[in-house]
């Protein structure tokens, strides 16, 4: 099945993320300028053909103007994976202290869950632990698992996004997982990227055993975008008559464990420069001498600056 392209909601929810130039995609950084430029940014994705949107209840708003802007189109279609786990603490800042507290209990899970429910009803079809790392107590607490299986057994999917430099490890024990005699998670969420290419094997496992895979951080926080500083992917970029971002994106959907390929636009023209991705062939090794160790990509992207 050939992958598709989504919309990732962290940096149209919030004032500030850790996207290269974010400060500078959305002047306005009032909530009303915030709201604006997501339904613009939605907009022009669903014209593009996106139907997979993913938040979170960290994303700021993102769930909310998600769910005011399906109603005011009536869009019925649309496809909602959003996470649980963190809570947003920035206080609709650009500079904070602290941006996101993270939280992986049982409680924590029922309130964040009646949260995006209520918000999002029918069309939250996937909910996700939000950043599963080696730290979090969640596969580890009977009273959560036995919760997520409820929800799943009530028709929502259940899944987890991973992060950092173990995902590979972290893929391999959401798998093994099973509650009510099935696996519990269906889904799956990782970063791949050009640069971050370690998840691979445990993401090709995962989809031999019927998990379903989003991609995230296609572009490495800007890093692959035309703002980033990738000599060879911008030279390639060049040959080929397209953009850094199309290029690196076109990279992800070509690989055979991808279902839904994240894109992290936050304004029109980069959605629609983004989806400029699907019209490109490309060979899923292109550009492989650019990855780094799994070592050096997460603590270069624990460095990014948050705007």
């Amino acid at each position: 099945m050939t992958a598709t392209l989504g919309l990732g909601l962290a940096a149209l929810g919030r004032p500030g993320y850790m996207t290269l130039g974010h400060a500078t995609d959305i002047v306005d950084g009032s909530e009303p300028g915030m709201r604006a430029a997501a339904f613009e940014t939605l907009d022009a994705a669903w014209r593009l053909g996106v139907r997979h949107f993913d938040a979170a209840r960290s994303y700021g708003k993102a769930e909310q103007f998600l769910a005011a802007w399906l109603g005011a189109r009536g869009h019925r279609d649309a496809f909602v994976s959003s996470k649980w786990g963190y809570r947003y603490t920035a206080g609709w800042q650009r500079q904070a202290e602290v941006h996101e507290v993270k939280e992986h209990s049982c409680a924590h899970f029922e309130a964040q869950w009646a949260e995006s429910r209520a918000l999002l009803g029918d069309a939250l079809r996937v909910y996700q632990i939000h950043s599963y790392t080696p730290d979090s107590p969640a596969l580890a607490d009977d009273n959560l698992l036995d919760a997520l299986a409820r929800v799943r057994d009530g028709g929502t999917a259940i899944g987890a996004s991973v992060s950092g430099p173990r995902q590979a490890e972290l893929i391999e024990r959401l798998l093994s997982v099973r509650r009510g005699g099935a696996p519990l998670f269906g889904w799956v969420q990782a970063t791949w990227n050009l640069l971050e290419r370690s998840a691979g094997p445990a993401l090709l496992a995962a989809k031999a055993a019927g998990v379903r895979v989003i991609i995230k951080e296609g572009l490495a926080n800007g890093r692959l975008s035309p703002r980033g500083d990738v000599q060879p992917l911008r030279d390639e970029a060049a040959r080929r008559s397209t953009t850094p971002d199309a290029l690196s994106l076109a990279v992800v959907l070509a690989q055979p464990f991808a279902d839904v390929v994240l894109s992290g636009a936050a304004t029109k023209t980069q959605v629609e420069e983004n989806l400029a991705a699907r019209g490109l062939v490309v060979p899923p090794r292109l550009l492989e001498e650019l990855t780094l160790s799994p070592a050096i990509y997460w603590a270069e992207r624990d460095a990014l600056r948050w705007t």
